[in-house]
């Protein structure tokens, strides 16, 4: 007799990753082949029945905050970085519809010709249709990061824990990629993550996700397997919980 499949630990969740995540060793803009590998990690999380959101920073082509300090007027530089998320937007939807997997770019600001318009009871029957989709360009408005986009989305579309993918496996004490004695918390709380100033999220998304109950996996996205992994219940991570 064959064992049952082992059901995933979360039947809709939101990925938020960076832009760098998709410029590979490059430096700047985005790498195919990264972004194919990415792809496929959201693919066989998506193949195990799992609903997916997605929000993409947009700092490997243009970073809001840097832009303000180089004398740019802030609210500009925003925008400019939220356009530059509708960018990495399309390029993730690029390769998931590559690999077979319907897609849905709704972005906050409207650019018709290009990309949805969004409307949260439509998206959510894209996630119900098993559709992922990719929220872009942010909430829509300057001085707030994708960060928090991603959590308002993850609030608004009911998902059920946010995966926050980043180069390390988990949430530390000090910088492990300087510092070999870090130690990396099995658990931590929204509270601790501000007040230690941990850099998991911005303040506003933690309070956010603390404000909601909304617990957010922090995971080694270049990991093999460890999206996927973490919803089997196997993995290295970090959960930031009340």
């Amino acid at each position: 007799m064959s064992r049952p499949a082992t059901q995933p630990s979360f039947k809709r969740v939101m990925l938020k990753i960076s832009g760098e995540a998709l410029m590979g060793d490059q430096g700047y803009g985005l790498h195919p082949p990264t972004v194919e590998r990415i792809a496929k990690e959201v693919k066989s999380v998506h193949d195990l029945g799992v609903e997916i959101c997605m929000v993409i920073g947009g700092g490997n082509i243009f970073r809001g905050l840097s832009g303000a300090a180089q004398g740019m007027e802030r609210t500009t530089a925003d925008y400019m970085g939220m356009l530059a998320t509708v960018m990495n937007a399309l390029g993730m939807q690029a390769a998931l519809e590559s690999l077979g997997v319907f897609t849905r770019v709704i972005s906050a600001i409207p650019m018709d010709q290009v990309c949805e318009p969004y409307i949260r009871r439509r998206a959510v029957r894209h996630l119900e249709k098993a559709r992922v989709c990719i929220f872009a360009a942010g909430t829509g408005n300057p001085y707030f990061t994708t960060d928090t986009a991603a959590t308002l989305r993850a609030n608004e579309m009911a998902c059920e824990a946010i995966f926050k993918g980043t180069k390390v496996d988990g949430v530390y004490d000090k910088d492990p990629v300087k510092h070999e004695d870090a130690v990396r918390y099995e658990t931590v709380t929204y509270d601790e993550v501000l007040a230690k100033h941990l850099q998991v999220m911005d303040a506003s998304a933690i309070a956010l996700a603390r404000d909601n109950n909304l617990p957010i996996i922090v995971f080694n996205l270049d990991d093999p397997g460890g999206f996927r992994g973490i919803l089997a219940g196997e993995g290295t991570y970090t959960r930031v919980q009340g």
